[in-house]
Order: C-alpha cells, then structure tokens, then sequence
C-alpha cells in the first residue's frame, strides 16, 4: 500500500468536551470535515492529569449500542465494571475492547485501592463502527494484557501492535473489520517513514515535537493521510498513535448510541430510561447510580 503523499494530509484539530466533573478530554473525532478515519468514530486524549483523593472524574453507568471502544493507557489506572459481570482493572500498555452490539452498560471509575492516592492518569478511548451486519451483535468485553501486545523496532521507530497486523506483527486483539491501531515512539530527533498500513490512516502525536515531511505538526493535530511519510522527532524525542482501518461508511450518533438507523437509536433510548434489561440495558452489579438520558436533546436526522 505504500505510495508517496498524492495530496496534502488532512489536519484535525481537537476540541475540548467536559465529560462531567471537570473532567476535560480532547475531542478529534468526529470532526466537522470528517466522522471517521477507517472504522474509528470517536478518538478522545486525555491527560496527562494528576489525580487526587479529592478529585471525582468517575464516569457511572451509561449504556451503548452499535459500536465498539477500545481503551489504552500510558500512564494510571481506571476500573471497568459492565452489566456482563466483568470487572477489570485498566492499566497502562493493555487493550481493553469492549463490543456494545446489541447493547450494553459499563462505568468507569477510579478504583478503591486508588482512592486516597494521587497519580497520573493519561490515555486514549476511541470508538469504532461496527459493520452494518455486525451492528446487533450480543455484547462481549475482552482484556488483553500488556505482555500480550507485539512490540517491533523499524527504524529509529519502537512501535506496539495495538490492533491489527503491521511491520510483520499481528495483535492477538479480535476485531470484526480490518482495523490498525498502533502506539509508536521516537528517540531525540529519530526519524520513521510512516508507509500507508491501511485502505484509510492518520497520524496523533501524543507528546513530543513532530515533524510530518519536514513541516512542524501543531499540538493535538489529528493529520489524516494519503500515501508515506516521514516523520522526525524533536530533540526531546515523540509518541504518537496510528490509527485507520477500513471506512465502514457513515453512522448516526447520539449521546453513547451509535447506529445506521434513526429508530433504533430511539429504541435504544427508550429501553434505557426503562431499564430493559432484556435489551443490554440493565444495572451493573455493584453499581447504584446510572447517567439519565440527556433531556429534550433531538435525534439524529443524518450522521455527524
């Protein structure tokens, strides 16, 4: 798939979205020039963030359908807990993927061991379509320890296999559409010439200076691209994530939901605020509180 930059990259910039008691992350998508790249919806940054016994950035209970996140850590640790009776702890380097299909519940919270310590917590949590016939799929989650996950050099390049096959390394992580997720990083002033992985790709850096081609990327840039490039590591040296994958076409999203279908959004709601267990949407063990659905927020007409 390698081919030179037949066009300028796309640049996406993030915003900033309170997901609730302060707790700020840094949107990229979906984008006003772009829902997706590949099969990836939703790609949110946060941290790094000092975490205090004061602090409460607990996310509680809160339902899905018709998608799948997938959940990475550099630095702490969040507690997952879902109406399938798992619980698990998130730790930095593991991939927690969770397949919400036909619905789901799940909290995210800072553990009890955890309470009265202050720590840094930093990472990623993206979205990805389903495809259409994969959309009411029953629910699973899926932890893969960090041990698991395939490390490579290519270059100046340390990268980890994520999700998907790179650089003759395959992740163990299941997916149900070809999908790339990689977590590279650079030495002071190291250089990767970054080929095209994948029908759809795009580039984050995560901390560090970057230079894609020769050009400066400014912080918190999503750059969407289209053939190989290379990129150069400030004197400090760089992270940064490859995502990308197969485009699965356009979705409609709102709130947590995600579906081809405006109706079954508005079923999906409906079940939530009655607690319909039957349709993914029950209590998670051990948990009392859940996130009401928002109030008189329309539905979606057409995709984000």
């Amino acid at each position: 798939m390698s081919t030179l930059q037949s066009s300028p990259p796309q640049l996406l910039a993030a915003h900033a979205h309170d997901l609730g008691g302060g707790f700020v992350v840094r949107r990229l998508l979906p984008a006003a020039q772009r829902q997706a790249v590949g099969p990836f919806l939703f790609f949110d940054h946060f941290g790094p963030v000092t975490i205090t016994p004061a602090d409460n950035h607990d996310v509680r209970p809160h339902p899905h359908i018709g998608l799948a996140t997938v959940t990475y850590l550099f630095e702490g640790v969040i507690l997952h807990r879902d109406n399938l009776g798992y619980t698990q702890r998130i730790e930095p380097g593991a991939i927690n993927w969770m397949t919400a299909g036909s619905g789901i519940v799940h909290s995210e919270r800072k553990p009890e061991a955890e309470r009265d310590r202050t720590y840094v917590n930093h990472g990623l949590q993206l979205w990805l379509a389903l495809p259409e016939a994969a959309q009411e799929l029953p629910a699973t989650f899926t932890h893969t320890p960090a041990d698991a996950i395939p490390e490579v050099r290519d270059g100046d390049a340390q990268v980890r296999v994520l999700v998907g096959q790179a650089l003759g390394a395959q992740s163990p992580v299941l997916t149900l559409s070809p999908t790339l997720y990689l977590d590279v990083q650079l030495p002071g002033a190291g250089q990767w010439t970054l080929p095209m992985l994948a029908e759809e790709q795009a580039v984050y850096v995560v901390q560090g200076d970057v230079q894609l081609d020769g050009q400066p990327l400014a912080p918190h840039t999503l750059v969407v691209l289209t053939g190989t490039t290379v990129l150069t590591a400030g004197p400090e040296g760089a992270r940064l994530v490859v995502i990308g994958g197969q485009p699965l076409g356009r979705r409609l999203i709102w709130w947590n939901f995600v579906s081809t279908r405006k109706e079954r959004i508005a079923q999906a709601s409906q079940a939530w605020e009655a607690g319909d267990a039957s349709q993914g949407m029950g209590q998670v063990p051990g948990e009392t509180e859940r996130i009401a659905l928002p109030e008189r927020a329309p539905l979606p007409t057409q995709g984000v």
